[in-house]
């Protein structure tokens, strides 16, 4: 059984330095949100293990870009190094952004959702930055982070303005 997970998670790892994983992860932000408005939690998991999952979705590169090689040697380094409790409070962020958001959109409030996103992404490049010294390969996750973060903050804003224009034309809302 140890050999399989080993095999499954070399199998993943491989495919992780294919960059279109990199594109695509933080646009789980956007389903992940709208499953928190909707109020469905089976939604919001399936999202998690979706994201989860997300970067075997695509083949391994024939020759993966040596900044991409890099960077995930930084991250593979940090999660198999030594758990300390500031590592761990670190990691604890994740779970705890996902829950921010959540109580942020199940709350209605998109301008929360839009803080919880932006500080959650700009954090994931600032940890790119501090672990990764040379910054090799911190460069090359800026413009994925950075393009979802654009695409996550288009979507929020979008729904922030369908959701003005709904409850505006909404007679049984007051107005004033």
């Amino acid at each position: 059984m140890a050999d399989w997970l080993a095999d499954v998670a070399s199998w993943a790892w491989a495919r992780h330095h294919n960059v279109l994983s990199w594109y695509v992860r933080p646009l789980f932000f956007l389903p992940f949100c709208w499953f928190a408005y909707r109020r469905s939690a089976t939604g919001m998991v399936l999202t998690l293990i979706a994201l989860a999952t997300s970067m075997a979705w695509f083949p391994a590169p024939a020759r993966p870009d040596p900044a991409v090689v890099h960077f995930l040697q930084v991250e593979r380094d940090y999660l198999l190094g030594e758990w300390t409790p500031a590592k761990i409070a670190i990691s604890l962020i994740v779970p705890l952004t996902f829950c921010a958001l959540a109580a942020a959109i199940w709350r209605r409030s998109l301008v929360w959702a839009f803080v919880v996103v932006n500080a959650a992404l700009l954090f994931k490049i600032g940890w790119s930055y501090w672990f990764d010294e040379s910054g090799t390969g911190a460069d090359a996750l800026v413009v994925p982070a950075l393009t979802g973060l654009v695409v996550v903050d288009f979507g929020l804003l979008v729904a922030a303005r369908l959701r003005r224009r709904n409850r505006a034309s909404d007679p049984t809302v007051a107005h004033g």
